[in-house]
Parts: structure tokens; sequence; C-alpha cells
């Protein structure tokens, strides 16, 4: 990539080991540097511009310019005040980026910049016996995306459902399903009538506290192994498994591992064990607590005084086991912004234990979703089925792959730690930044290319210039931007950069479409150089849009 190469151009210019964009170490004199190449606002001030001399104590912009590397694919380098260093690109940088379109097709946007490195995503996380609800949404697909994108640049990447299957609340559900239920009628509508009992027995337990500890006495006897309350946890898991393929079907999700906090359980007493060897936990009022240095963080407990475990106790669990699996460079996880101090104390007790450094997991947190009118409601009063949305979605729009994936657009395209405002109008608007506009500009091009006749692959090299039209090369300059969108996008965990890159994308070629004659030239090099940039947009739209799950489709 030309961003690359441009920032070792600058590193040796410098003379200094400057960090890429999205790091930060310290460098001469103690002080901090972030090498800043970015895209101006303004394309008179070129197509790459850096601050590096004016964060740099001691740098001087002229020096860096007389210094930089001779290379084939800069037209000139320039300083702007007050010490920014401007650099245009030859306009065959871009000839040769489209050329590079047609050739890789599905495959452009792809890197090896994490060969060799594995990266787990922990998402979706849905809790059996428990509806599929809206929530579930973000996570599920902000994290596929994350998959997608890190797999895109060479990763090995692991994807892990870690299915909530286990804890106190499984006892309470398993009393209540003794108590009150009948399993033949359960298994009719599962999800609903477990929902129904576990709400049932927070009702009860209101006026009745002492089935609390009959909760914490069943989910005991679960741990231990009791038949009983093995056989009917195990149905619940069943139960519940179906309903969350049927969805993911539905979302087209796929996820590698669908491993329960309860596939972990034989693993617990080692990870005390080791706690306790290592002097990490430590005995506060019969619980075993896990305590951080100046009390930063509050403690954490790992075994209850009653003997239980806990979520913490799992997820340490589950840490160990994918370390010593997998050898993951990172674990990220992607769950609901509220779990941020979970997560904080989890990283640090994971670094406390000698298990890699905080640094070795991220967590991504997502904000809440609600409608123009407030929190999203069922008639029950509850979260709102995903099902339903994603019913409502597909009526609305007429065809599953329209409304799907507006459904998905309109959640990627929030940074994941922002509150979304679900509006039916924004998420199915043909004209503004959403899903079907995308899918429409997509369409839009491969119907000039069918009208056309036009066979891409035929096209081996390109003779036209785009440097004579501004539209044109508009467009051209920001389709070879795309791989570094998506290396972005990766290293930022955000899928919105790729959603914000395929708008600009989309309303460029608008502007383009409506400004340049296609398929009205009788000059052949035009033509086919028009065509060929056409061909090449779909193909970045459709490659960006399987990125972040959702469908192109070649008529709307």
């Amino acid at each position: 990539m030309i961003k690359r190469d441009l920032r070792e151009s600058i590193r040796k210019a410098v003379g200094v080991d400057l960090p890429p964009a999205t790091l930060q170490r310290r460098v001469q004199g103690g002080s901090e540097a972030d090498l800043h190449l970015e895209h101006p606002a303004n394309p008179e001030h070129g197509d790459y511009s850096s601050n590096v001399a004016l964060t740099l104590k001691g740098a001087v912009a002229e020096e860096i310019v007389k210094h930089f590397p001779k290379n084939d694919y800069l037209e000139k380098v320039e300083v702007a005040p007050p010490g920014f260093i401007n650099f245009y690109l030859k306009t065959k940088v871009f000839t040769d980026e489209l050329e590079k379109i047609l050739k890789e097709k599905d495959h452009y946007g792809s890197s090896k910049i994490g060969e060799g490195k594995t990266v787990i995503v922990d998402y979706s996380s849905p809790n059996i016996a428990k509806p599929f609800g809206i929530g579930h949404l973000r996570s599920t697909i902000i994290g596929q995306t994350l998959y997608n994108l890190y797999k895109t640049i060479g990763y090995k990447v692991i994807g892990d459902n870690h299915i909530g299957d286990w804890g106190t609340q499984f006892g309470k559900l398993i009393y209540a399903i003794k108590t009150w239920g009948d399993e033949k009628a359960i298994s009719k509508d599962p999800i609903k009538k477990l929902n129904e009992l576990y709400v049932r027995f927070h009702r009860e337990a209101e006026e009745d506290i002492s089935l609390e500890e009959e909760g914490r006495r069943w989910f005991k006897k679960l741990e231990d192994g009791d038949k009983e309350a093995r056989r009917i946890w195990q149905k619940c898991v069943d139960w519940s498994s179906a309903e969350f393929d049927r969805i993911y079907n539905l979302l087209g999700i796929k996820i590698d591992l669908a491993l329960g906090e309860s596939f972990y359980e034989p693993m617990l007493k080692d990870v005390i064990q080791e706690a306790v060897d290592k002097g990490v936990a430590v005995e506060s009022e019969g619980a075993l607590i896990i305590k951080f240095p100046n009390d930063k963080l509050p403690p954490v407990i790992i075994r209850k005084s009653d003997g239980a475990t806990t979520y913490m106790t799992r997820d340490l669990a589950t840490i160990k086991y994918r370390r010593e699996k997998f050898r993951p460079f990172r674990i990220i996880y992607e769950t609901g912004v509220d779990h941020t101090l979970h997560f904080r104390q989890l990283f640090w007790a994971a670094e406390r234990l000698g298990w890699g450094n905080r640094a070795d997991y991220v967590h991504v947190g997502h904000g809440m979703m609600r409608l123009k009118t407030g929190r999203m409601k069922t008639r029950a009063g509850d979260t709102i089925l995903l099902e339903e949305v994603l019913n409502e979605a597909v009526r609305r729009a007429a065809t599953e792959a329209i409304g799907i994936g507006a459904v998905k657009y309109n959640d990627l395209k929030q940074h994941p730690t922002t509150n979304i405002v679900f509006d039916w109008d924004t998420v199915l608007n043909l004209r503004g930044d959403s899903g079907p506009y995308l899918q429409y500009a997509y369409t839009r091009a491969r119907s000039i290319i069918r009208k056309a006749d036009f066979d891409s692959s035929e096209v081996t090299s390109l003779e036209y210039d785009f440097s004579g039209c501004v539209e044109e090369l508009d467009l051209a300059k920001l389709l070879s931007r795309f791989p570094e969108v998506v290396v972005a996008a990766a290293e930022s965990y955000a899928p919105s950069i790729v959603c914000s890159y395929l708008f600009d994308l989309a309303q460029c070629f608008n502007l383009f479409y409506e400004k340049v004659p296609v398929l009205p030239t009788e000059n052949e090099v035009v033509k086919v150089g028009r065509l060929a940039l056409t061909a090449v947009t779909a193909q970045v739209l459709k490659n960006g849009l399987s990125l972040l799950g959702i469908s192109a489709p070649e008529k709307m």
C-alpha cells in the first residue's frame, strides 16, 4: 500500500523509528510522536499530508523533504505552513490500482499484515433460555465484521460464541421448571415458556426470599453433577441452541465455535489453584478474591463462600484455555459497554496471573439501542425480539437482502460505543447514508456494465488518462484507498470506518455517473476507461458490503 510506503520513507527521512498512526511510543527526548498521514480535505493540498515535522522536536519540514527517498510514485512533495508535508501522487498510481482491482476482484483489499498471528473474536454470546433480543444484534454483527476485517488483512481468526449457559440463574430456572413447569408444554414453545418461568421465579422471590437460596442450591447441585439438574439443564441448552441457529441463519451469521461457559467448568479448580499458588487470590470472609494494586479497581470474587464459582472464574478459565490451545496474538471481546469494568478487571487479573499483558486483550463495548419514542419494548414490556425487527425490515423492504442489510448497516455505520436511535425512515432510506443506498449504487453500476455488454476480465491494462476529468480522478483516488480503509477499521475496531468510506464512494460514483457520459462516448479508449472505472466501483462496493455481512444484489 502506498500509505505504508510513505510512512517508511518518512521514517528514513527523519532518521527516527517513528510509530504507526494508530500507536504511540516514546521517541527522542522522552516526548511522544504520532505520525499522522491523512488525506487532506482540500485536494489542492495533495493526496496525503503529514504532521511529522510538528510532532518531533528538532525536526524541520524542509529538511525532511530534502532527505526524502526517491521513488517512482510521487509527483512532488511540498511544505505547507506551519510545517505540514504534502505528498502528490502520480496519476499512474491510481491507474495501476484500478488494474489491480480488475485483477484481484473479490480479493481486493486483502493483505498479509497479520500473517502468522491468531486473533480470537468473542462475540454474540446470548444466554440460553432467553429470547434473542435486539441487544444481541449489536454484538453479533459488530463481532462478525471485526472477524471479517482481521481475516481480510491476513490474520488467522477464530470466532467464538461464548454462550451463557452456566451460573446461579440456571439454578433458579431449574427450580422454576421443577416447581411450576411442564416439560412437554415447554418443548412446544421453549424460549417463551422458559422466559416466563424465569420471570415468575423473580416475581415469586419478591414475596418469598427463601427462593433465592433455592436457586443457589440447585446451581450448586448442577455444579456438583446432580443427574436431575444436569438433565433439565441440557434440555434448556438444546432448546435454546435450535433458536439461536434459526436467528443466525436469518442474519447470515456463522461462528466457528460455540463453547458455553459450562465447557470450562472442569477447568475451574485448576484456575483457582493457580491463582492461590501465585499469591494472586486471597481469602476474604470465606471467599477467594483477587485484589488489584493500590485498589485501582474493585476486587473480584473467583470462589464464593459456599464454594460456587463466578462469571469471573469462568472467564479466566476461558482465557487460560484459549492461550494454551490457540496461542492468540490478541483476544477481542465484543459486548455491551456496561461490561467495561468487568473486562478491565478480567484483563488485569490475567496479567497478574502471568497470562500475557493487558494489551493482549481488547474489549469493544457497544452502546444501547432505542426507538425514537424511547426504549425498545415488546407488548410484554421487555426488550423487543430481534426476530420481530428483522421480519419487519424484510416486510418493509419487500426483499430479505435489502431488509436485513438495512438493519445491519444502520447499526454498523455508528461507532460501536454510540447509542443508536432506531428509525425505520432512516434505516430504509434510498437517498441517505443507508444500506439500501449503497446496494442501489452497486446495482446501478452493474446495470451500466450489463447494458454495455462489458467484460472487465478482458481488460489487462488501462490506456485512458483519468487526470483530465475531476470526477473520474476523484473516483479513481477514492477507490485506491480501500485497502488502507480495511486496515484502519480493523486496527481501530470500528466497522463504521468501512461504512463511511462506502457512503463516500457511492456518492462519488453517483456524481461521476451524473457528470460523465459512460455509454454514449464513441472513443473506444475513453469508453473502456470509464466502463472499467464503473466496474471497479461495483467491485469495491461489493467487497466492502461483504465485510459488513451485507449482500450486493444485482437488481433492486
